[in-house]
C-alpha cells in the first residue's frame, strides 16, 4: 500500500511565524502568556503547552499585568490593545499579515459606508477569533452571516459593504454574495452602493483545487487537523466531494482499520494548521497497519 503525505499541507506562513515566536520566547523564559489557542490544532498546543506556553482568554487578559503575551496570527480587537496599554503587558504582535490587512480595509470600509447610513456585513463564524477581531474594527457594529438565514438581519435598502473571513470557501463566498445582490436589486433602493471586497487569503483558497487534485489521486484520503479549525472543516469538504473514502481526524487514535481493507494507495493531508510531525505519526501508524 502506497501512502504519501501531501507536499503543500500543513502550516500557513502566519502561523509558521506565530509558532516560532513562541519557540523563541519559550528557549529563554519559562512562561509564555497567549491569548487563545496559538493555532486550532489540539496536538499543537499541548506541544507548546509542555514547553511552557499558557493559553489565557480574554477575562485572563483583564487580570494580568507587567508580563509579556503573545497575539496569534487570528488577531485581535483594538479593545485587546487597550486593556494592554492599561495593564502593562507586553504584546508579542504574531497576527497574520493578510489579517492585519484585511482588519485594516474592514476599518477604512466601515468609516466609508457610515457617512451613507450603510452596513458592513462579515461572511463568517460568529465566535471565530478573525471574526471577533475583525468585528471591532467595526466598533461591533457589523452584521455577522454564516448562512443564509442570517440575511433577515440586512436591510437591502441601504448600502452594503461585504467582507468574508479570509479562511472560508471561494464558492461558498460566491453563493452568499450573489444572494445578496439579488436581494438588493429586489429592495431596488435608490442609490445603494453594493461592494463584494475579495478578502480570501490565497494560501488556503489555493489548496482547494490542489486538494481535489489529490483526492482523485489516492483511494482513500486522511484528512488530519483540529476540531476547530474553520480551513480544515472547508478543506476536508472539497477532499470528500472528490473521494468519499475521505476521513476526518484529528490523532492517530481515531484511525479505524477498516478504512484500508482494500486500499493500494493513501493519501494524508491537512489544514493550514495541521503541524507536519501529526501527519507524519499517522503515515508511521497506518504502515503499521499495512
Amino acid at each position: 500500500m502506497k501512502i504519501t503525505i501531501d507536499k503543500y499541507s500543513g502550516f500557513c506562513f502566519g502561523v509558521v511565524y506565530a509558532i516560532e515566536m513562541a519557540e523563541s520566547i519559550l528557549e529563554k523564559e519559562d512562561i509564555l502568556y497567549c491569548l487563545g489557542d496559538i493555532v486550532h490544532n489540539n496536538k499543537e498546543v499541548e506541544r507548546l503547552t509542555d514547553m511552557g506556553l499558557k493559553i489565557i482568554n480574554n477575562e485572563d487578559l483583564k487580570k494580568l499585568s507587567d508580563c509579556k503575551v503573545l497575539i496569534r496570527a487570528h488577531g485581535e480587537p483594538p479593545s485587546t490593545y487597550n486593556i494592554a496599554l492599561e495593564n502593562n503587558i507586553q504584546l508579542l504582535d504574531a497576527s497574520c499579515p493578510v489579517v492585519l490587512k484585511l482588519q485594516h480595509q474592514i476599518k477604512e470600509g466601515y468609516e466609508d459606508i457610515k457617512k451613507i447610513n450603510g452596513q458592513v456585513i462579515i461572511y463568517g463564524k460568529e465566535g471565530h477569533a478573525e471574526v471577533t477581531g475583525l468585528l471591532g474594527q467595526t466598533k461591533n457594529d457589523a452584521i455577522i452571516v454564516t448562512t443564509v438565514d442570517d440575511l433577515d438581519k440586512v436591510d437591502f435598502s441601504k448600502s452594503i459593504y461585504i467582507y468574508s473571513q479570509t479562511t472560508k470557501s471561494p464558492k461558498a463566498y460566491k453563493e452568499i454574495s450573489d444572494i445578496i445582490a439579488e436581494r438588493v436589486k429586489l429592495a431596488d433602493g435608490e442609490n445603494v452602493k453594493y461592494i463584494v471586497h475579495d478578502t480570501l487569503c490565497r494560501q488556503v483558497s489555493g489548496r482547494e483545487p490542489q486538494l481535489k487534485h489529490f483526492s482523485k489521486e489516492n483511494d482513500v484520503i486522511i484528512f488530519v487537523s483540529g476540531q476547530k479549525s474553520s480551513n480544515g472543516k472547508m478543506l476536508y469538504q472539497s477532499c470528500k466531494e472528490e473521494n468519499p473514502n475521505s476521513y476526518f481526524i484529528s490523532d492517530i487514535n481515531e484511525i479505524n482499520n477498516e478504512w484500508f481493507s482494500t486500499a493500494s494507495s493513501v493519501g494524508i493531508c491537512g489544514a493550514t494548521s495541521t503541524p507536519r510531525w501529526l501527519m507524519e505519526q499517522v503515515q508511521n501508524a497506518i504502515e503499521k497497519i499495512a
